[in-house]
């Protein structure tokens, strides 16, 4: 989704909420000359800034190279491995990035495609870097077909505080390598399923940028 704000779209009521907070404590506790409000006022404001920081939104820079798979998410690789079960029905080579609060979390389109298929499960709340996460978490999924008929799939997790997951795309949708198309609120995964023949160019432990960190490349 196109923007052009420095923040994400869906950030704005929580920052809306704590900039209001924040200036309702501090007048108050200027106007009535109280030290018993300025502590609440000096926590909204760390609080105030902590939300601004969370709902960042940076602009990215997409590799030219128009094979290049690029990461949907900023974080860590705490996964690379090819696996027999996949959101696919096929094998696959599975790559998952983890998300801490502290990275940015709107999620980027890895490859260009046509969405034909979406899917929400319910399901539990492990620690994101669990591997239990990928199977029993809360998570939504976006299949892809690229050129040649070729699947990938794209599944945002929630994690351990994370509560909600934020996807805009549609069957039928085309979608851009590297444009954003929506968000996990509050520390989170993303799984990354591709053609099992595909080379990952990332480790784990490697660090991620969301649609400039290149994953691998499909030729």
């Amino acid at each position: 989704m196109k923007k052009s704000s420095p923040f994400a779209l869906e950030g704005y009521p929580f920052i809306a909420y704590s900039v209001g907070l924040t200036a309702l404590l501090s007048v108050a506790a200027w106007r009535l000359s109280s030290a018993v409000l300025y502590i609440p006022a000096v926590l909204s404001l760390f609080l105030m800034l902590f939300v601004l920081y969370f709902f960042r939104d940076p602009e990215r820079t997409v590799p030219a190279d128009c094979t290049t798979v690029v990461s949907p998410a900023d974080g860590t690789v705490v996964v690379v491995e090819r696996v027999p079960e996949t959101p696919l029905g096929v094998p696959a080579l599975k790559i998952s990035i983890f998300m801490s609060v502290f990275n940015v979390h709107v999620n980027r389109v890895p490859f260009n495609g046509k969405v034909i298929d979406t899917f929400h499960h319910q399901g539990k709340f492990f620690d994101a870097r669990d591997g239990r996460a990928s199977c029993e978490n809360e998570r939504n999924g976006i299949i892809l077909e690229i050129a040649g008929g070729v699947r990938i799939a794209v599944i945002q997790i929630a994690g351990l505080i994370a509560r909600r997951i934020i996807s805009y795309p549609r069957i039928g949708d085309k979608l851009v390598r590297g444009e954003r198309y929506g968000m996990i609120r509050f520390g989170s995964r993303l799984d990354v399923y591709l053609p099992p023949e595909v080379e990952p160019l990332v480790k784990l432990g490697d660090k991620m940028v969301a649609g400039e960190t290149v994953l691998a490349r499909i030729t």
